[in-house]
């Protein structure tokens, strides 16, 4: 019925040409419709209008022939020309077919469909608004056809749209923003370039606060800087600089849920992303305040890798970053998540990046220092990690490390702890001593008291089972005591052992770990000024005790000896009358080294020094029948201002609270000990120390003194006391 009242308003010819193939004669059919619906709209005939409408639609814009569907396009804009101010009741029945000819398959009919949406769009202008949603995605897909002629189209199209929807007061942008955010993730370089566009546009117009929908489509924008197109990125960059500035002179951000895409984006592998991204940190973390704080853990985690990017940039402004979050006085009370930020610090302690890791550490000495009740809570969860950490290639991570671990170790029990745990540490890896053990071990005593660490120390090793283990440590320990210039107080200290209760307190303390190894107490003895105890060490030695390895570690004693840490020691020999104890001592070393060694050249070329001196058997049975025990001689200077001492054996071998008799028998106990533990592991002998020793001695070195050729300079024991009185083994 409809149909039948078009055709008898429409001429046939009209109908015909409207579909030819021609477009001029197409052009011509569609001018007289025009017509044809203007009269139609002045007489008010609404019905008939409709039905030249329907028809258009039903027989040409649907039809299967391109060319109808060509000339139903160009109809329907034609009639809504002619319909002028009563377009907008018709636009239901008008758009959607045109809508859909954005997809029709024909090039040439997508492109008419672009050109009489534009028609239509010029009549109507703001009544369009109802059905921007469709007709921006229509032209999102459209920005990337295939044909190029449909592509400029579109372009037109676009550009009436943006001036339609910037003078409207219609536009909803809430409706808008979730297709707008949908279509962000597309990859198509023109698809790109038209929604970057439209932002652009749209926070151009101050009635619409595209700021306030940022968080949707700020992740797309960000994807974009790393787009291939150079223009592309400009245009990206440019839409997010302008969003930057209006965020800093905005008073209402929602800054947390842009933090979280940001601290995504500043791991991005493009170096622009990531500059883009820290950059924007860097301004919410000045900007944002108590907006920020929950977000605080996840923004350093971002920050730390940064710090140590390859990009200069970067860096300058990833520790301008850290160093301002560094400086909020954030309180957990407030929101400030201590454990989230110990977890990042821990986390990002394990970093390839030195500088990474150096700032983590940063951050736990602060939190410490802040916050310490609040990180002791979750000490356990990082203390295995700071221990690992302990065994990094930077001495400056490691010093780092050992602040952190003596930050918490100001409290006893976490004294303790710390002090067990390296020990543990130091059993499970001996590459951990030999390398990092000194520097370890020195920084723990500037920061936490020598004498207390070392005390410490000497504690849990008396009570060592790993007994091999237990040696080297003490080794260890023992030489880093007598080269360490931090530990120089700890020397003058253990010098007044026989004259000072503190010092004799500290020789008691080291010594029975100490026995853990014989070239640590002779060391200790001689530091100790315990001239005749080191004797009787020396004397008490058997033949299963002077191995390859002893022999290195003698080797290194007599080199130390030679230090000025014994400078005091070697000015006592100036007096071998009162310090005829030291002088036996030193002797009883040259009896037990190889005569073909360094040290036995080096010990011997010193004892020659000694002015000359013999012991007569008078002198000897006063000393052995209590006379002279011992003199020592204490001086930080030398000998000089000396204190002299003497005690005897009939006071039960006592002097100043040390009962010497008693630490010789625990001695002899211990290496009695290891002894036994050498046997039960089957593998004691001469020959497989020779074989599994750097410093290996040859079977001519290991033979005895009384088999060498050369005399050796040792006292007169038994011949009449005279200066020039020196005769060989």
């Amino acid at each position: 019925m409809s149909s039948a009242k078009a055709l008898s308003v429409v001429p046939a010819a009209v109908l015909r040409n409207i579909s030819d193939k021609l477009y001029e004669k197409r052009k011509n059919a569609a001018l007289e419709l025009e017509g044809i619906v203007k009269q139609l709209v002045a007489a008010g005939d609404h019905d008939k209008i409709n039905s030249v409408i329907n028809l258009l639609i039903h027989e040409y814009a649907h039809s299967p022939q391109a060319n109808h569907r060509k000339g139903g396009l160009i109809g329907l804009a034609a009639a809504t020309v002619g319909l002028t101010t009563e377009a907008s009741q018709h636009l239901e029945q008008i758009v959607p077919p045109v809508l859909d000819s954005f997809s029709d398959q024909d090039g040439r009919v997508r492109y008419y469909a672009c050109e009489a949406l534009y028609n239509i769009a010029k009549v109507v202008r703001g009544d369009f608004i109802v059905f921007f949603n469709q007709i921006f995605d229509a032209l999102c897909k459209l920005s990337a056809d295939s044909d190029a002629s449909v592509q400029s189209a579109a372009h037109l199209l676009d550009r009436l749209v943006k001036d339609i929807v910037t003078e409207s007061d219609q536009f909803s942008i809430e409706e808008f923003i979730p297709l707008l955010r949908e279509r962000m993730n597309v990859l198509n370089p023109y698809v790109r370039q038209f929604l970057v566009g439209w932002i652009t546009v749209l926070d151009s117009v101050p009635d619409i606060d595209m700021l306030g929908f940022l968080p949707d489509f700020l992740d797309g924008l960000f994807n974009m800087l790393s787009d291939s197109s150079h223009e592309i990125r400009q245009q990206a960059d440019s839409a997010l600089s302008e969003f930057l500035q209006e965020i800093k002179n905005s008073p209402s951000v929602d800054y947390g849920r842009m933090a979280e895409i940001l601290v995504q984006r500043a791991a991005a592998p493009d170096e622009f992303t990531r500059l883009t991204a820290v950059t924007w940190i860097n301004e919410f973390v000045k900007l944002g305040g108590d907006q920020l704080v929950p977000y605080y853990a996840d923004i350093l985690g971002a920050i730390l890798p940064c710090i140590a990017d390859t990009e200069e940039k970067i860096r300058v402004v990833a520790r301008e970053t850290n160093d301002e979050l560094g400086s909020v006085k954030a309180d957990p009370a407030e929101g400030f998540d201590v454990g989230a930020i110990l977890t990042v610090a821990r986390r990002q302690l394990s970093s390839e990046f030195e500088a990474t890791r150096i700032e983590s550490l940063h951050w736990m000495t602060t939190l410490l220092t802040k916050h310490r009740m609040e990180v002791l809570v979750f000490l356990n969860d990082v203390f295995d990690t700071l221990l690992k950490a302990l065994s990094d290639p930077s001495d400056e991570v490691v010093l780092l490390v050992l602040d952190v671990h003596a930050c918490v170790a100001k409290d006893p029990q976490h004294f303790r702890q710390l002090v067990v745990f390296l020990v543990h540490n130091f059993r499970l890896d001996h590459s951990l001593l030999e390398k990092r053990g000194a520097l370890i071990v020195r920084r723990l005593c500037v920061l936490l008291d020598a004498e207390r660490v070392y005390r410490e120390l000497s504690t849990i090793l008396e009570g060592e089972s790993d007994l091999d283990f237990a040696s080297m440590m003490v080794q260890a320990l023992n030489l880093i005591l007598l080269t360490s210039s931090e530990l120089s107080e700890l020397r003058d200290l253990l010098k007044q052992s026989l004259v000072n209760i503190a010092g004799k307190d500290l020789f008691l303390s080291l010594y029975a770990s100490w026995c853990h190894s014989p070239m640590a107490i002779m060391s200790l003895c001689f530091l100790a000024q315990t001239y005749q105890h080191a004797s009787s060490v020396i004397q008490s030695l058997v033949e299963e005790d002077i191995n390859v390895k002893f022999l290195v570690q003698l080797d290194k004693l007599v080199n130390l000896l030679e230090t000025p840490t014994f400078a005091y020691l070697r000015l006592q020999l100036l007096e071998p009358g009162r310090y005829i104890w030291l002088l036996k001592a030193l002797y009883g070393l040259l009896m037990l080294l190889p005569q073909q060694s360094a040290a036995f050249k080096i010990l011997r070329t010193r004892l020659k020094t000694v002015p000359a001196y013999s012991f007569s058997g008078d002198q000897l049975s006063r000393t052995s029948s209590g006379n002279p025990y011992f003199q020592s001689s204490y001086s930080r200077g030398g000998s000089q201002n000396s204190i002299d001492v003497n005690f005897s054996e009939d006071s039960n071998d006592m002097h100043n609270g040390i009962n010497f008799s008693s630490r010789l028998q625990l001695f002899e106990h211990v290496q009695y000990m290891h002894r036994m533990h050498s046997k039960s592991r089957g593998s004691y002998s001469r020959s497989s120390s020779n074989s599994s020793t750097k410093n290996t001695y040859s079977v001519q070195e290991l033979q005895r003194p009384e088999d060498s050729k050369q005399p050796v300079p040792t006292p007169d024991l038994n011949g009449p006391s005279s200066k020039s009185s020196r005769k060989g083994p």
